[in-house]
């Protein structure tokens, strides 16, 4: 039997979808979502049928008819803390993702679609490898403030199926590795994977700032902006996420075009690439003592991770840490769609969400 399935995938300004027969790729397809348009919705929840209504169409227009689907996959969105694997999609997990998510992204979106095209196909959905997995021990919880526990998130899906890909390559297991492994997209993550757990990370409100997040910034100032009268609470929350980053400085989110202003001579483009590259050092340097120098491998992956010129940046800051193998793009689709299959075949148990 061919299983067919339909992996989805919101992004900030992009929701890419993926068909697979089995382990081939049907075809896979990135449907944008120009700032303009995203900016004409108050929340991410609000965008759910314009973002659905694309993705049918683009199935539609590519000769697929969604009965004819075994499973649906859904990248996991802001839950509370799950387990890593698979969870099937139910009326509980859309609740949660609509009324109550964990923080506002975009992700959120994948599950309600998800959910809403494997009804009318009559077969389950699922997230896989949800952005909170949570696999912390006790010490990497603690903030410094009682009120503010640290949490698990950061681009499991994507860190993870690299660090699996990257062991394979050393014909090890994954589990038997240390990695550090650095996400370079619309948002920045890096993670720590001990012997096959994600034991710790730097998140992308907790490190560098990137194409539209501001990251680490200053916390008095921060509090003092907050009270300042200057800006409800809607526009603190853009200024962090969505209107930070690169977008903030230089009015775009696009490295490739921050990279033309690079090579047209724009000094202040230069000074703020190479201070998000100098920030990722910072936190891969950061994440090595978790480790205690034990690390197999540093791995940087992610869309950015295509830029000679920001990669070697960051390479020649952290080089003396361990081997940096450098993957660009991702691999969110494949993963999605072969951990569905690892279920459909009986490989793995997808769980309950309660």
């Amino acid at each position: 039997m061919v299983y067919k399935i339909l992996a989805i995938n919101p992004g900030s300004t992009s929701t890419k979808i993926a068909l697979y027969e089995d382990e081939k790729e049907v075809f896979i397809k990135t449907l944008d979502h120009p700032t303009d348009l995203i900016d004409k919705y108050d929340r991410v929840e609000d965008q759910f049928h314009m973002r659905k209504e694309m993705v049918m169409t683009c199935l539609k227009e590519n000769g697929y008819n969604v009965k004819e689907l075994s499973a649906v996959a859904a990248r996991g969105g802001m839950l509370p803390p799950v387990k890593s694997g698979a969870y099937i999609i139910n009326e509980t997990m859309l609740d949660t993702l609509t009324n109550s998510p964990v923080m506002e992204h975009a992700s959120n979106m994948a599950a309600p679609i998800a959910y809403d095209i494997a009804k009318e196909a009559g077969v389950n959905s699922y997230i896989y490898d949800s952005v909170m997995v949570d696999e912390f021990p006790d010490i990497a919880r603690i903030s410094g403030m009682p009120d503010l526990p640290r949490t698990s998130s950061s681009h499991v899906l994507n860190t993870r199926a690299m660090a699996i890909k990257v062991a394979k390559k050393y014909n090890k297991k994954y589990q038997d590795m240390n990695f550090i492994v650095v996400h370079l997209g619309g948002g920045i993550s890096l993670n720590v994977h001990e012997k096959g757990r994600i034991v710790d990370l730097v998140s992308d409100d907790e490190g560098p700032f990137s194409p539209e997040r501001s990251g680490r910034v200053p916390c008095r100032e921060l509090i003092n902006l907050c009270y300042s009268g200057k800006y409800d609470k809607k526009t603190m929350q853009r200024k962090l996420r969505g209107n930070g980053g690169l977008r903030g400085y230089l009015n775009t989110v696009d490295a490739r075009e921050v990279e033309k202003m690079i090579e047209n001579g724009n000094e202040e483009a230069k000074t703020i690439y190479e201070a998000m590259a100098y920030q990722v050092s910072k936190g891969v340097g950061e994440l090595s003592t978790v480790l205690k120098g034990n690390i197999d491998a540093i791995i940087i992956t992610g869309g950015i991770a295509y830029s000679k010129m920001f990669t070697s940046w960051i390479k020649e800051r952290i080089s003396f840490i361990a081997p940096v193998e450098i993957i660009p793009g991702e691999n969110e689709m494949e993963s999605l769609a072969y951990g569905i299959l690892r279920v459909l075949r009986g490989e793995e148990k997808a769980r309950e969400y309660v």
